[in-house]
Formats: structure tokens, C-alpha cells, sequence
């Protein structure tokens, strides 16, 4: 294009992708003029009137108003405000249709009845107060009566969803889903009894009791690296999978007060082999049989919460844990004439 050509309105629009009457109507609320007429009063354009029209076209498309592109082309406002301003209300409209794919998918999924559309969107609304306070109404209950160590119910109640300022459809999902459980009757009860019936016994408040929570993180973080470690394909006749097995047999000893020595650990070996055994019965059993919504009582309120917070529960882990790599690696030549880590026999 010649930079002092001018062009008439006809070839501006297949140059600039607008209308005609969209030109003309851009000249008229003063958004771009036309550069010049001619004789007969049809309007003519130059370069840069062109290249204003196409701007205007691409943040039209992008929804902004009239006035911001009137005040930008003048100098009163500049193009990177103009954008920050814009994108701050992009992404608030980006949340608001996030939240309803999020009620829809709900719908979609759990064929909700009419009158829980409503509720559903007011809990995909709530503000971050408003989440807490019915997370903590949710724990004041049940935790109410539980004879336990209170430390235990602090890490009881620090379990808890942390929906980010942007949460995925998936994360929006799960915080309808959990929302709607801890305000169910029949769930408070199913987590209450859970909590009750697993840690009122004698040995329950013993698990509850300080420092026995943090040994089992503490063996829980051992059993996490083995997983890591088996699904990465190292042989457990390693030094590194001995070396494992070895802190896993230690912390047990510890944990169940008794010496971390090779007739220890052998029957340790054995025990995770048979644990193995149950463990697959077990996921046959529950394959078996459907499981109820409330069936999962605890378990599924980790694994909603897990969902909500971006991390992974160990209930819904696709990773197996490796009982036969471990029991290996503790009958592995030469493991056994190694020093024990930790406790000495």
C-alpha cells in the first residue's frame, strides 16, 4: 500500500475485513475519521486510518467498548492499560462461565433435580469465609465427644479445601460434590460413626496420641519413596531399594517397640507377602459389590479435598504399593549382614 494513497471506502472494507456501514459508523461516533473526500463527498482513507480501523476490529472482537478504543486512538489512555484493564474483566467472565460449566457438568453427571440448581450455584459462589465456616461447622460436629488426644483433632481439621483464586471444571466439581456431603445429614453421621467406632478404642486414642500420628507420616513418606522407586523400575536387589526396605523395617521396629534384627525383619518379609494377598482380595471384594455414597465416609471426603487442593490422595493413587519389591528387598543377599537403620538388636 502507498503510504500517500488514498482509498475509497470500498476497498478499505475488504482491506480491513469491515463493513462498510461498520466504517461509516466508526467515522460517525468519532472513533476513525476519514482522511479525506472526494469531489462527490465519498469519504477516503489513508495508511494509518487503515491501520486504526483494523485495530478497532481486533479489540471489538475482543469485546472492548467504544469509549476505551475512542480514548486509546486519542492518547488518553495506552494500549497496555487498555489490555489490563480488559483482561482483568476477561478473566472474571472466564471464572463466571467456568463456575456454570461446573453446575452443568454437576447436572449432566449426577442428574440433579431442578431444585438443586440453585444450591449449586450458590455453593460455587461462595467466598473464601463463607467456604471455611462451613467446612469448620462441618468438623465442630463431628469431632464433638471424639475422646481423643486434641492434637489430633487440630490435624483432623487442617484437612480441609483450598479452592484457588482460578480452580479448574474439575476442581469446581469437587467442591459442589464436597460441599453438598458435609452438609448432608446422613454423611455427618456415616463420618461421625467412622471417626468414633476407628479411634474411641484403647488402641485408637494410643494411634491418636502424639508422637504416634507423626511416626506414621514418617512411615507413610518410606512407603511413598518404595512406590516411586518400584514404578521407576529399580530391582530390588539394589542397594537403593535395600536401603529403603531397610529405613521401612526400622521404622517398624521403632514404631512397634520392638529390635530391627534379621529374624525381624525376615518375618516382616512374609507379612508383607501375605498382606499382599488380602490386599488384592480386598479390591476384588469391593469391585464386587457398589459402593454406596456414604460407604466411603472419610476416604471420600480426603479424596474430594485432595481434588479441590491439587494433590493426590493415597486412597485414589493408580500406583500399587510394591509389597512383594519391598519383602525382595529385605531378603536380598547380603541385606540381611548389613547395620539396621535406626535401632540396633
Amino acid at each position: 500500500m502507498d503510504d500517500n494513497e488514498l482509498y475509497p471506502i470500498g476497498d478499505v472494507a475488504r482491506r480491513t475485513g469491515l463493513s462498510v456501514s461498520a466504517i461509516r459508523f466508526y467515522a460517525d461516533a468519532g472513533i476513525v475519521m476519514p482522511t479525506g473526500h472526494t469531489g462527490a463527498g465519498y469519504r477516503l482513507y489513508d495508511v494509518q486510518a487503515i491501520a486504526r480501523l483494523e485495530l478497532v476490529r481486533t479489540l471489538r472482537e475482543l469485546d472492548a467498548g467504544l469509549d476505551d478504543i475512542r480514548q486509546l486512538l486519542v492518547g488518553e489512555t495506552t494500549l497496555h492499560d487498555l489490555a489490563t484493564a480488559h483482561l482483568a474483566l476477561v478473566e472474571r467472565q472466564a471464572l463466571r462461565l467456568q463456575a456454570r460449566r461446573a453446575v452443568l457438568r454437576t447436572i449432566v453427571k449426577q442428574h440433579s433435580a431442578t431444585d438443586q440448581v440453585s444450591l449449586m450455584h450458590k455453593l460455587v459462589s461462595m467466598s473464601d469465609d463463607d467456604r471455611d465456616r462451613l467446612i469448620d461447622e462441618f468438623w465442630n460436629e463431628i469431632s464433638d465427644g471424639l475422646d481423643v488426644h486434641p492434637a489430633f483433632v487440630d490435624r483432623l481439621r487442617s484437612m480441609r479445601p483450598n479452592l484457588p483464586v482460578q480452580p479448574t471444571t474439575e476442581q469446581l466439581e469437587a467442591w459442589i460434590e464436597l460441599a453438598d456431603l458435609v452438609q448432608d445429614d446422613d454423611f455427618r453421621h456415616s463420618v461421625r460413626a467412622y471417626l468414633h467406632d476407628t479411634y474411641s478404642t484403647a488402641q485408637g486414642r494410643l494411634i491418636t496420641t502424639p508422637p504416634v500420628p507423626d511416626s506414621i507420616e514418617k512411615g507413610a513418606t518410606i512407603m511413598r519413596e518404595a512406590q516411586v522407586a518400584y514404578q521407576a523400575g529399580l530391582p530390588a536387589d539394589s542397594p537403593q531399594a535395600q536401603g529403603i526396605a531397610h529405613r521401612y523395617a526400622a521404622w517398624l521396629a521403632e514404631l512397634s517397640g520392638k529390635h530391627d534384627t534379621t529374624g525381624f525383619r525376615r518375618q516382616l518379609a512374609a507379612n508383607l507377602l501375605v498382606a499382599k494377598d488380602l490386599h488384592r482380595q480386598a479390591l476384588q471384594q469391593r469391585a464386587a459389590h457398589t459402593v454406596s455414597r456414604f460407604t466411603d465416609t472419610h476416604g471420600r471426603y480426603l479424596s474430594l479435598v485432595a481434588t479441590i487442593n491439587g494433590t493426590t490422595h493415597e486412597d485414589n493413587s493408580p500406583v500399587p504399593v510394591p509389597y512383594e519389591w519391598i519383602a525382595t528387598a529385605l531378603n536380598a543377599p547380603g541385606s540381611r549382614s548389613e547395620p539396621a537403620w535406626g535401632l540396633q538388636p
